[in-house]
């Protein structure tokens, strides 16, 4: 389909990555997934291209401006390599940067923004707890002011690049219970009572790392503390947004990837004496394909511009994010149906896609959470 809002800078960043994307990210990405890792450059390489520059001040290595078509853009061409564990490898210092950006002094900016910004160092966003995934007002991760440090105690779970980020954006609980006693701070990974243990045994994103982190009587200085105290509850929904975009954006770029791969699949394949594309049945499953992509590519378009306009956008997101989630749980499965016995069989990207479907559904807020937060907007 044609992009109505496009224009000449949004197509020059999408080819560039698209180049990039196939050159360098796609005929490795069955390798890397099988190894586990992603090689560091890929870091570089991206900041390079700019992919982590949105809303971040020049000054600090950005791009000086934000574009959430763009942003769209940089997770659906990045999800088309096939493995989103890739996406996911580089993505950890997506969903923390701007939370630096905002909250951080000044001379923490010019110390961090610029190696992060380009690649060079990992950064992490630290939310989620055992005892608990979405909930995030009862999280129970405490920092206690002892006069001269915070004195931070608890563990954070399912943190994407806990392995290999340098800095994190860790929420802790600083007051009362409920929304109004939760902070964020600025954690080094070289802090002394701070240590992490890998997560394995994934059943996908096996290309990028995640981890528990444990902070034991880990010392922070006042410095740290990122905002005003006891007022985190809010950052954290407002950066929600983004990686909610993020992740219904991959969401497209994983359907689209299914079909290309189905239509071409299904025109070699011959059965009964015909190729597979000209059975009914096959075609009916492409033209469902087809439409639900199209339909979610509309629908994540309508929110970029809703999000550009500076209107609020949350009660879209929630929408678009359990929309796109289901609609490429739809196409994984017709994928693999018309696949068949070679859907099933490790290598190819359909496999991949099919099994990283469930992360798509519960990151960045399940699609319970969405439904409920989506109606609650609408002040039901």
């Amino acid at each position: 389909m044609a992009k109505p809002f496009d224009n000449e800078q949004r197509r020059a960043f999408r080819h560039s990555l698209r180049r990039y994307v196939a050159q360098q990210l796609t005929p490795n990405a069955n390798e890397w997934d099988e190894a586990g890792t992603v090689p560091w450059h890929v870091h570089t390489d991206l900041g390079q291209l700019g992919l982590f520059g949105f809303g971040v001040d020049e000054c600090y290595g950005g791009l000086g401006f934000d574009d959430a078509f763009m942003r769209a853009d940089a997770n659906i061409e990045l999800a088309q390599c096939g493995a989103t564990g890739i996406a996911a490898a580089v993505g950890g210092r997506g969903i923390s940067v701007g939370l630096l950006h905002r909250l951080a002094s000044e001379t923490q900016k010019q110390q961090l923004l610029p190696a992060i910004v380009s690649g060079q160092r990992g950064s992490a966003l630290a939310i989620t707890e055992p005892s608990g995934g979405s909930d995030v007002a009862n999280l129970q991760t405490r920092a206690r002011w002892d006069g001269n440090h915070f004195c931070l105690n608890g563990s954070k779970t399912f943190i994407t690049g806990g392995m290999s980020s340098d800095h994190f954006v860790v929420a802790a609980r600083t007051g009362e219970a409920g929304i109004a006693g939760i902070s964020l701070f600025l954690v080094e990974a070289d802090r002394a009572g701070f240590s992490r243990s890998e997560l394995g045994n994934k059943m996908g994103w096996w290309a990028s790392d995640q981890a528990t982190l444990f902070f034991d009587d880990c010392l922070l200085p006042a410095a740290n503390l990122l905002g005003e105290q006891h007022h985190g509850f809010r950052a954290i929904m407002d950066n929600f947004n983004n990686e909610r975009l993020a992740i219904a954006a991959q969401c497209v770029g994983m359907m689209m990837l299914c079909l290309e791969h189905c239509i071409g699949y299904s025109q070699e394949r011959h059965t009964f004496g015909k190729p597979l594309i000209k059975h009914q049945v096959i075609r009916h499953k492409i033209a469902d394909m087809s439409a639900r992509t199209e339909m979610v590519s509309a629908y994540l378009d309508r929110v970029c511009w809703q999000m550009n306009q500076g209107q609020q956008a949350v009660e879209q997101l929630c929408k678009l994010k359990f929309s796109a989630s289901k609609a490429l749980e739809f196409v994984a499965s017709e994928a693999m149906q018309i696949l068949g016995g070679a859907g099933y069989m490790r290598g190819n990207p359909v496999e991949r896609i099919y099994r990283e479907v469930k992360i798509m559904a519960i990151g960045g807020g399940s699609e319970e959470i969405m439904r409920d937060l989506a109606v609650r907007q609408m002040g039901l």
